[in-house]
This record gives C-alpha cells, structure tokens and sequence, in this order.
C-alpha cells in the first residue's frame, strides 16, 4: 500500500497542472479489407513515467484498490489480454483482450465525478485506474461491460485527481464512450471513433460544428471585386480555420479532419502505419507545454507512447518518446490458456537506435 500511496502523490501533483501533463488523442481507422485499428498517444508533461506492458492469461485473479487499501472487487480474468500500463502494474491505460475487444482511459478533468465511496460496498468496488483490466478480462463485447455496470461501483482512489472517461471498441467497428457525471454512468455510441480530453463527449460531437467549412484540399479562387481575385498561398488552404494548439476541444477536431480525409488502405498493417502518422501531428514537444524554467530533465517528449491495435490481426503496436520505431506483440501467438503473468518495461532501454547508412 506505501507505493500506492506514493503513486497518488505523485498523480496528484500532476493534476494540479492537469490541464497541460495530460492530452491523450484517440482515432479509429478502417481498411478496405475488414481490418479495424483504434489508436492513441498517452502525454504526460510533468515527468518521466515508468510504462511497461502485461500479459494476463485467461484465470489470472484480480483485486481492485478502494480507497482504504487492496480490498476491493475480486475476479478472475475469463479472457486473456495484453495491455500498457503507467507507472504500477495493475493501472492499464490501454489494451485489448483475446476477443478483439479493446478498451483505453483518457483523463476527464473538471467534468467526471463518480459516486460518492461507500466502504460497505467495498466487494462491489473498482477504481477507475483499473476499470480498463476489469474490461478486457471479463468482456467481449460492449453490452455485456453495459449489462453489468448496475453491479460495479466506481469509485477513484483520491478525489484530488480527477476523473477519467473510457473508450471501449469492438473488432466489429462498434465504439463507445463511458463517462461517469454527478455519480451516474453514461454511454455514448461513437460513430466517428475520436476522442480526446475534457469537456464531455457530447459537447465535442456539437463543437464540430464550428469547423463546418473545413476540407481537404485548397479554397478555390476568390474574385472579391473586379480585378482582385484572392488566391491560396500555398496546398491545403482548405484547412483554413483549423485549430492548433493542444487544448481537447482543439485536438478534437484536429482528429476528427485527420482521420476523415485519410485515405482508406488496402490492409490492416498499411492501416496501422497510416494511424501512427495522423498521430505524429499530436507528438507534443516537450517545453511547450512548460514555462522555460519549468522543463522536466529527461523527458524527449511529453507523448509517452502512441499505440494501435489491429482488432482485426489481433496485433497491438506500439512506440515510445524514447524509440521512434515501431514494435508489436501479436496476441495471435499467445496460447492464452497457457501463459503466466508476465510485465516488461516499454523500453529495455531508453534511447533511440539509430540504423547507420554506410556509403561506399
């Protein structure tokens, strides 16, 4: 219990600069043959997190944290899932089980609020840096997790960080957003697969609006009055208006542009590589986040990792602020009956390899 105490000190520090540590962006993209690939950054501006991944096997015994201690909801996992955690093993932020269900957590400062902690109910209760494991261990697909939240209370294990808000996708293109306001849970079916910070999920979808005159491409000529016709700069004129800075609201519908005006490849892993591209333009660097005399040492980044999952190939990928590449696990060749518990660090090292080019 003193290292979770240690860890809440340290996230809430971090949420008192909420609003400029966490900017986590998710998009969702489809390929021409079938394949559906939901990926995401995860930021946090504040330091160098310890991320790693987990492998939980079909059985696996899980308990929940309740604000008094590791006393919460018991359960054993009914389907394996592979999945990345932030700083402690059981807080997975995004993953995806052997079903192809796949589920993320996003920071939902100012808006989220759970219901009040009632010790009495503490074999009822999860906390939210652990719904996603509940998820992917028990589910496979969206109204079952529906069907059984009347069961569960959600709780957080300190109020001074704020709430989160979850993504939940399934492999059949199925998407929606869970998000707990005044004590009472609320899903939301996501059509266009964006999602990003605070304010709530429904009043992004109404911001969109704002951007009505957005398009790929460049404006036409403009003839304003006779003998001075107005003429675009330069390519993409037609994304005049788009916002650009790091706020929610503006990553939204950055997002929502980016993923739209994608064009559709012919497979899943050309599908990947064309998220992790979108997803470069919300690498944030880091300082520009910070007051000059306020950058964290050691931190290239502020987006931690970018993730993508093939719901389709059953492959999730990732990279780091530490190493640009591109690596995968492929659930498809894990015997989740079979396999023991595992973590690993992200990084074994944290330092970008470099391929040298030999000129001869």
């Amino acid at each position: 219990m003193k290292r979770i105490i240690a860890l809440l000190a340290f996230m809430v520090i971090g949420a008192i600069y909420a609003t400029e540590s966490d900017a986590c962006t998710g998009i969702s993209l489809n390929s021409a043959n079938g394949s559906r690939v939901v990926a995401r950054t995860v930021e946090w501006a504040a330091t160098p997190m310890q991320c790693g991944y987990v492998v939980a096997p079909r059985g696996h015994a899980h308990q929940s944290y309740t604000p008094t201690g590791e006393n919460g909801l018991k359960y054993k996992a009914v389907y394996g899932y592979v999945g990345i955690y932030t700083e402690y093993e059981p807080f997975i932020v995004e993953g995806v089980n052997e079903a192809g269900l796949a589920a993320g957590l996003f920071f939902f400062p100012q808006y989220g609020e759970y219901a009040p902690y009632d010790k009495k109910q503490d074999e009822n209760t999860i906390c939210d840096m652990q719904f996603v494991s509940w998820v992917l261990s028990q589910f496979s697909s969206i109204d079952q997790l529906k069907d059984a939240m009347d069961e569960v209370c959600l709780v957080t294990l300190d109020s001074k960080i704020g709430a989160v808000h979850w993504r939940i996708a399934q492999p059949d293109g199925r998407m929606v957003v869970l998000e707990v306001v005044g004590g009472v849970p609320h899903f939301y079916e996501n059509k266009l697969g964006v999602l990003t910070n605070a304010p709530g999920f429904q009043w992004h979808m109404t911001n969109l609006n704002n951007y009505v005159n957005l398009e790929p491409g460049s404006a036409p000529d403009n003839t304003i009055v006779p003998g001075i016709t107005l003429k675009a700069l330069g390519h993409g004129s037609g994304m005049l208006g788009l916002p650009g800075d790091f706020t929610s609201p503006s990553r939204f519908v950055r997002a929502t542009f980016y993923q739209t005006t994608a064009p559709v490849w012919e497979t899943g892993f050309e599908t990947v590589v064309q998220a992790f591209h979108i997803l470069n333009n919300f690498d944030i660097p880091i300082g520009s986040q910070h007051a000059r005399a306020d950058i964290p040492k050691g931190l290239p980044s502020a987006t931690q990792f970018t993730s993508a999952t093939d719901q389709t190939a059953m492959k999730f990928y990732y990279r780091t602020a530490w190493n640009s590449n591109i690596r995968c696990i492929d659930l498809m060749d894990i015997d989740f009956r079979k396999i023991k518990y595992q973590s690993h660090p992200l990084d074994q090292v944290q330092q970008q390899p470099v391929e040298i080019v030999k000129v001869k």
